[in-house]
């Protein structure tokens, strides 16, 4: 049986890149290589697509020096419409065919790449592609938007405001006035970026400026959100077959002994203070809550392919939506695998679902 060809598209220009490049090296060392052939393409800091290499160990990730997409020179050539050859220019000016393109893998986080933009450019070159699509990628990544979406279905979601840096240059003290009615502390968030860069937890009006000041660099929308007491649940999402409804993982838990919250380091450099464990320890009720609350989330926002969806739920049973993630961290210790893995699917087996999920939606 001939093998699909697959684009393995990862890197690219957010602040998220060395992630993406770590999910990248998960995905290489377990994809099916009997059902596969995978064509690793790399995206640089700068925005160049370039030829990588089939080398799981190069995008290790290491807390020590986390892995990126470095020019080496080669240029990939995207095919125009009815064309599926991909195509590498080499540093000395040579040009050649790698081979046809059944699927593209975009395992991009952050801006350029998980907003929708890669989305519509393979849209625009009619290459089949796994993952969300156009509409729910820019919808869920930014998280202004994402409210507006799931309170349109009466979906619950944390009480927050949203900031544009516009204002807080014009009117700081309305804006601190804002933010105390919510009531300290407060979560302070760029509303486009992922992984918790940017984020700052304001335990009161004294840190709200530092606060601001660090998710302002990382965007020019911020959001500002009540913290909640709850437990950190996390649902993996998939696309349904055939038209069913989502499928969901058995849910997760984020578990904070000592940090404050979740951040970069304890999601991906081994940072002491945060544990995830799946499946969370719920009640069978509350496990059926959680995920049908993440499959209606998944719903509201015409999610395709995968989601993770972030949740809190309360010591009085109210679940309260977080967010969701278009492509939420796919390392092996990520969870999102690790929740499908709960629910009986291998990492290897993850990966072909979400791949013939997108050849399907093409077809």
């Amino acid at each position: 049986m001939a093998r699909t060809t697959v684009a393995v598209l990862f890197g690219g220009r957010s602040s998220e890149h060395s992630i993406s490049s770590a999910t990248a090296g998960g995905v290489l060392g377990a994809i099916d290589r009997d059902r596969f052939r995978v064509i690793p393409v790399g995206i640089t800091r700068d925005g160049a697509f370039v030829l990588e290499q089939d080398d799981p160990g190069r995008f290790a990730l290491d807390a020590a020096k986390l892995p990126e997409v470095v020019d080496n020179g080669t240029r990939i050539l995207w095919p125009s419409v009815g064309d599926r050859m991909l195509r590498v220019a080499r540093a000395d000016g040579a040009v050649d065919e790698l081979a046809e393109v059944d699927v593209v893998l975009p395992i991009l986080h952050g801006l350029h790449g998980e907003d929708g933009t890669i989305q519509g450019f393979l849209d625009i070159l009619e290459l089949p592609y796994a993952g969300g699509g156009v509409l729910d990628s820019a919808v869920c990544m930014d998280k202004h938007f994402t409210k507006i979406a799931l309170q349109a279905e009466g979906l619950p979601v944390a009480p927050g405001l949203t900031v544009r840096a516009s204002r807080w240059a014009a009117d700081a003290d309305g804006v601190r006035a804002g933010v105390a009615q919510l009531g300290y502390p407060v979560f302070v968030k760029p509303a486009r970026a992922g992984s918790s860069v940017g984020v700052s937890k304001a335990h009161d009006a004294s840190e709200l400026d530092e606060a601001m000041r660090v998710a302002l660099a990382e965007d020019d929308k911020v959001l500002v959100e009540a913290g909640i007491v709850g437990r950190e649940i996390e649902v993996a999402i998939l696309e349904g077959r055939d038209g069913g409804r989502p499928r969901a993982s058995l849910p997760g838990e984020i578990v904070l002994t000592t940090r404050e919250f979740y951040d970069f380091d304890g999601k991906y450099l081994g940072g002491d203070g945060a544990e995830t464990v799946c499946p969370a320890a719920l009640t069978e009720d509350e496990t059926e809550r959680v995920r049908e609350v993440a499959r209606r989330a998944f719903e509201a926002v015409d999610g395709r392919g995968l989601a993770r969806v972030d949740v809190f739920l309360t010591a009085d049973g109210e679940i309260l939506i977080n967010e969701l993630n278009t492509m939420p961290g796919f390392t092996p210790i990520s969870m999102f695998p690790k929740c499908w893995i709960a629910s009986g699917m291998t990492y290897a087996e993850l990966i072909t679902e979400l791949l013939e999920l997108g050849m399907a939606r093409a077809a």
